[in-house]
């Protein structure tokens, strides 16, 4: 009778404390902290980015910047090839501010001719006003449009755009501006997953980037408020 009694408690305590809900709520939360890491790491290393005279993207060039993409991505071999990569998109609105970032995936992009094999991060500037609306096709595709100059020319009045230069620009912390830069169809993605663990609700990017249907979170505030201050130096 008492080992009845016994492992009916033994089994109520189990199942008080195997809470599936709970154990979701937990993973969720826990993910939702990586997703915010993953923002305050690609704040770092654009600030990082920005304090190199010879890497940094222009201020007056940032200033006119419509969209801003940061990708944080592994290459390998000889072709420039991402596995795995990922990062944030935020757009500005009329009024100059940026909205919340919606997450990316780059799968696989290429962006030229690369030698070795090592961790980069790249700054991708959408320049024309239909910048959302680019983000918020299904397959994000820039083809030709990428481009820019190379080396230390990405720095100071070298580095301005002219009306006939691309309306988007490719930055990368190892060579500067990249030169002849195209980006593949199917190389960005939305990252739905990450964008709807991180705002507890399934949102599109037209959600995020145009309907502000999220508000910024402190993270988002901060990466915010720092390309508003390298967009002035």
């Amino acid at each position: 009778m008492k080992s009845t009694i016994w492992s009916g408690i033994v089994l109520a305590a189990g199942m008080l404390t195997f809470n599936p809900a709970a154990l979701a709520d937990e993973t969720n939360s826990v993910y939702q902290a990586q997703l915010d890491n993953r923002i305050r790491l690609l704040t770092e290393d654009f600030e990082t980015m920005e304090q190199k005279i010879d890497k940094r993207v222009p201020a007056d060039v940032l200033s006119r910047a419509q969209g801003i993409i940061l990708l944080d991505c592994t290459k390998a071999g000889f072709i420039f090839a991402y596995q795995g990569g990922n990062g944030v998109a935020m757009v500005r609105d009329a009024s100059g501010n940026w909205s919340p970032a919606a997450f990316l995936s780059a799968n696989e992009a290429s962006l030229g001719f690369q030698i070795g094999g090592k961790e980069n991060v790249y700054i991708i500037l959408l320049m024309s006003t239909n910048a959302p609306y680019q983000l918020t096709e299904p397959t994000i595709d820039f083809g030709g449009e990428a481009s820019g100059t190379a080396g230390n020319q990405s720095s100071g009045v070298e580095g301005k755009v002219t009306s006939q230069e691309p309306s988007v620009l490719v930055y990368v912390d190892s060579t500067g501006l990249y030169g002849g830069a195209a980006i593949k169809g199917g190389s960005i993605t939305s990252d739905d997953k990450a964008d709807e663990a991180y705002y507890g609700k399934y949102v599109s990017m037209g959600d995020i980037l145009i309907d502000k249907k999220v508000a910024r979170t402190q993270a988002e505030t901060d990466l915010a408020n720092q390309i508003s201050i390298f967009s002035k130096n």
